[in-house]
């Protein structure tokens, strides 16, 4: 499975174009699922954040999968399914590794000029930079706060 870390900040240009990190296309590409040519990231809007969530093909076959698991006939299936499946893109790399953002993904995440990617681990945000650094503060506020909830997966009680 992919892991994004890091933030990086890209330019967009006038068509929606931008370039993604290039340490996370050679996962995503890498990432792909078998039979799958597809090489590029897939984005959908964040129903948490004023952002953009993306991740690689494999990732959104795990989240299908989950949402699948639940009863058929939900309104917690459908409203998933709805939301992630319904309003996810297929944004493909071109020659130079960047995508086209979608106009109506940027315009729910405020992105006009400049874009931060933020790895989110299996995942990764794109974010208008100045509400992701208000974001980031909290959120660091919040991790510092609760610091002493984090465990090393596996380690027990080991930080």
């Amino acid at each position: 499975m992919a892991l994004f870390l890091s933030t990086y900040v890209n330019k967009v240009d006038r068509k929606g174009r931008v370039s993604v990190p290039a340490a996370w296309r050679a996962v995503l590409t890498a990432d792909s699922p078998k039979g799958e040519n597809f090489q590029g990231i897939v984005a959908y809007s964040s129903f948490v954040h004023s952002c953009i969530e993306a991740c690689g093909l494999a990732r959104i076959q795990l989240l299908s999968d989950s949402i699948d698991a639940l009863d058929p006939f939900s309104d917690e299936r459908d409203a998933f399914a709805t939301a992630i499946l319904g309003g996810s893109q297929q944004l493909p790399f071109d020659p130079e590794g960047r995508v086209g953002l979608p106009q109506e993904l940027m315009e729910a995440a405020c992105i006009t000029e400049q874009a931060a990617f933020v790895g989110k681990g299996a995942t990764f945000e794109i974010w208008e930079p100045k509400a992701y650094a208000e974001y980031a503060a909290k959120a660091r506020e919040a991790a510092k706060a609760k610091r002493g909830a984090l465990r090393l997966a596996g380690k027990g009680d080991a930080t």
